[in-house]
């Protein structure tokens, strides 16, 4: 399993960004995917979770109504698009597959990709 994360950087608060995350080693359009993400000094959390087919997602409290979960399974990319972001936002950001309960996620086997949220 190999999931390269990418399109980080640091944004100011209001602004907005496009994570992707590119898959290989397994069948893509099989697995429901899952951001999550890991402030400095704290756990990872997860942050948002697509199925399959992609007509369902769900969010974290957090990031509803502000970030969009979206797959392209003929491309084996998953997508996360950040907008109205707030400092709190701040965090490595990685892709796992999901796990059967719409929260939990395998353990993220990629570098991640940093966004920091700052004026």
């Amino acid at each position: 399993v190999q999931l390269l994360e990418s399109g980080g950087g640091s944004v100011q608060p209001g602004g907005s960004l496009t994570l992707s995350c590119v898959a290989s080693g397994f069948e893509f359009r099989s697995y429901s995917m899952s951001w999550v993400r890991q402030a400095p000094g704290k756990g990872i959390e997860w942050v948002s979770r697509i199925m399959p087919g992609g007509t369902a997602t769900y969010y974290a409290d957090a990031v509803k109504g502000r970030f969009t979960i979206l797959r392209d399974n003929s491309k084996r990319t998953l997508y996360l698009l950040l907008s109205d972001v707030k400092p709190e936002d701040t965090a490595m950001y990685y892709c796992a597959r999901g796990k059967e309960y719409y929260k939990d996620f395998e353990e993220p086997p990629g570098q991640g990709t940093q966004v920091t949220v700052s004026s």
